[in-house]
């Protein structure tokens, strides 16, 4: 398979640096890659240069995260978040896109196709959550913790923000065999910068902002009815995080929906980039491919 030489980049907004990756000739039409907590574009390493012999294809570390710096920390919000990617792509030139989504890059994703709906040309969703269905057991002292944020129900929660709980984010669900697929080096990046000074706060503060993406859900599925974004789904099916009824959800929801359940955890390409990477081109052939037969007509 053909690859495209990956370029690595930062702009400025308002003092503050958004670090990019970007693969492709640059273009009015792109594909652009949202990575999860607590990683960054490293996470598309290897569907990047792929990708970018097909389409533009840009791939942002979200502020506060790699090497993008965070916004004051009373902003560290998804919000905010999608706010710095919907700058960063003006100033890219960027009109419309195919959305890659994942993890917590859900509710920014989502915050974009909210605000620019005509924007967005298709979906692809990996191991990313816009339904009650996806929401299982394993979120119970979180909503307990939403409702009544108090020092007992804090306590209650998971631990994730250290070094052992970045790691589970890669290997908690999975058999030793498939353990064995991901690479050390990722979880021990993520740490690095989530180790640093302050950062850890940030990312609760993050994490407590999830609840507003779940009050939003309605929006969101009023969003599928009515602009109906050609789907992809892409599902690592031992993740801890998201249950597997998301990709049911998603298939009621959307009516043009392809999907696929990999033997894999919540972060997919780690162990499956080269399964994965023809499903991505394919889709991106298609979407794109319509979205210009449209202009031309």
């Amino acid at each position: 398979m053909r690859t495209a030489k990956t370029r690595h980049l930062d702009r400025e907004f308002d003092g503050r640096r958004l670090h990019y990756r970007e693969a492709g000739r640059p273009s009015s039409t792109a594909v652009l890659l949202l990575h999860g907590s607590p990683s960054s574009s490293y996470s598309f390493r290897e569907v990047l240069r792929v990708l970018g012999e097909y389409a533009y294809t840009v791939a942002p570390d979200l502020p506060g995260f790699g090497f993008s710096d965070p916004p004051p920390r009373e902003e560290f919000t998804f919000d905010r978040l999608a706010t710095m990617v919907d700058v960063l792509l003006e100033d890219l030139g960027v009109e419309r896109y195919l959305l890659y989504l994942t993890d917590f890059s859900t509710p920014v994703g989502y915050l974009l196709a909210l605000r620019h709906p005509d924007r967005v040309l298709g979906l692809v969703i990996q191991n990313g959550n816009a339904h009650e269905a996806g929401l299982g057991a394993a979120w119970a002292s979180v909503r307990r913790f939403w409702a009544d944020p108090s020092e007992a129900n804090r306590a209650a929660l998971p631990e994730w923000l250290n070094f052992e709980g970045t790691r589970d984010t890669y290997l908690s669900g999975l058999r030793p065999e498939l353990r064995e697929l991901h690479p050390a080096e990722s979880w021990h990046l993520d740490w690095d910068r989530l180790s640093r000074p302050g950062f850890v706060d940030l990312h609760f503060r993050l994490f407590c902002d999830y609840r507003q993406h779940v009050a939003r859900f309605a929006e969101i599925a009023d969003y599928h009815a009515t602009w109906q974004p050609p789907g992809l789904v892409l599902w690592g099916r031992h993740d801890p995080y998201f249950d597997i009824a998301e990709v049911l959800a998603y298939h009621r929801a959307l009516p043009v929906l392809d999907a696929h359940l990999f033997d894999a955890g919540h972060f997919l390409l780690e162990t499956h980039a080269a399964e994965v990477a023809p499903l991505l081109t394919g889709f991106v052939d298609e979407v794109l491919g319509r979205a210009e037969a449209r202009v031309l007509r």
